[in-house]
């Protein structure tokens, strides 16, 4: 069963880019953008965050962190984040479990890869409350980032 707008967010423990263990959780009392992404360094992906991050002023005005979650080693996250200098937080589900839990999972990808994160997004409200979920099923396409905005607007 999907994830929609009124469930509770599955908390969440991963570790960051920079070895740092994060906890959904820990975003309480703030709004947070979670952002499921297939890999790094591929071209849709880094067009992605790359958006993501020249945006961030208005992500900050909207008083939102973002969170990005990759089933990519935190190597290999770290690498990419330095690359694109991305001003926020990626995080390695390389176990898989969180996508999972965010029904965010394709079972199979592109060149025989199985169980890579979809892209996605959710808004999560100060109180662990999703307002906007969104999976595509897609690779190729990107969420839609006005449609999070206006969400995050709303809170």
């Amino acid at each position: 069963m999907s994830l929609k707008a009124g469930d509770q967010a599955p908390d969440f423990k991963l570790y960051s880019s920079d070895k740092q263990e994060v906890n959904l959780s820990d975003y309480r009392g703030k709004n947070v953008v979670v952002l499921f992404f297939p890999l790094a360094f591929t071209s849709v992906c880094t067009a992605e965050l790359c958006a993501m991050r020249d945006d961030i002023a208005t992500y900050a005005r909207l008083n939102a962190d973002i969170l990005a979650i990759s089933v990519d080693s935190l190597y290999t996250l770290n690498k990419f984040k330095e690359e694109q200098k991305l001003p926020f937080l990626l995080l390695s589900d390389f176990n898989k479990e969180t996508s999972l839990a965010f029904d965010s999972l394709y079972e199979n990808f592109a060149f025989g890869m199985h169980g890579v994160s979809k892209r996605s997004a959710f808004v999560i409200d100060k109180e662990g409350i999703i307002r906007y979920a969104e999976v595509l099923e897609k690779a190729s396409e990107v969420p839609d980032f006005e449609a999070i905005k206006s969400t995050l607007e709303s809170l």
